[in-house]
């Protein structure tokens, strides 16, 4: 699946505000010796090393389909941890992994009852789904791009484009995973308060996410037509306050497969 166009140094310039909910998806973990453990769409490598450790498993592999952000990842390779090219749509497993990890990810694949399907698939009896996507889609952060998206002449040119990142409510994961055998399960939004520099700030955090989607289905020079025409229709609608409060929110969700077959 081709996906966006992503800026490893863009990205982390909110690196401490992106490992909050992180550190949240992870405390809902169980945890027990010897762990199996895949982290999909690992960027880096950083946080999916954080995982590695604070689970104390024996292997995790950490698969990411961007060559950009998995080429920083080698720094963080350590005894047990793999990390490897790979897209989270393709993953296939047959009851081989004690837990199936997910951060931020899951936003740029459709079809997520197809996915969570196969990804439950994968889960050894008893082993753990955990995911967390951004639920902010109806701000202006993110309604701004689809608005400009939607005009000439960058309508056009993404026709063909994949479709733009989307996650489903969370009653839909709630009864997704129900309904795949996560009868035991955890699934809320979060609004995480992020205070920023300015309202220019909310441009640069979109820059290093959401908008990749855009710049990786746009040629250059439409690219950055698009992004100056976005930037100036966004700051338009936010108030100028420094800092600036950017209330931002997540899903989190957490299931368990039966450690024995009904």
């Amino acid at each position: 699946m081709s996906g966006p166009d992503w800026d490893p140094a863009q990205y982390e310039r909110f690196r401490a505000e992106r490992a909050q909910p992180f550190g949240d998806l992870l405390e809902l973990v169980v945890r027990w010796p010897g762990m199996r453990v895949v982290d999909l769409g690992c960027g880096t490598g950083e946080l999916t090393a954080r995982l590695h450790r604070e689970l104390g498993a024996t292997f995790t592999l950490g698969l990411d389909n961007a060559p950009a952000m998995l080429a920083r990842s080698a720094a963080h390779s350590e005894a047990g941890l793999r990390f490897a090219l790979g897209d989270l749509a393709d993953f296939q497993g047959d009851e081989d992994w004690d837990l199936v990890f997910s951060s931020a990810a899951f936003q740029w694949v459709p079809d997520h009852p197809a996915l969570l399907a196969r990804l439950v698939a994968a889960l050894a009896p008893g082993g753990q789904i955990a995911f967390q996507v951004p639920a902010n889609f109806d701000a202006p952060s993110h309604r701004v791009a689809v608005e400009v998206a939607a005009e000439a002449p960058f309508a056009e040119a993404l026709a063909q484009a994949p479709p733009a990142p989307a996650v489903l409510f969370p009653e839909d994961y709630a009864r997704l995973l129900y309904e795949l055998g996560c009868a035991e399960q955890h699934v809320r939004v979060q609004v995480y308060p992020h205070v920023l520099p300015s309202r220019e700030a909310v441009a640069e955090w979109v820059k290093g996410s959401l908008l990749g989607h855009y710049r990786g289905a746009l040629e250059p020079e439409l690219y950055a037509l698009f992004e100056a025409r976005y930037r100036h229709r966004l700051l338009a609608r936010l108030p100028e306050q420094r800092p600036f409060f950017f209330p931002f929110k997540r899903l989190l969700a957490w299931g368990r497969r039966p450690r024995f077959a009904a």
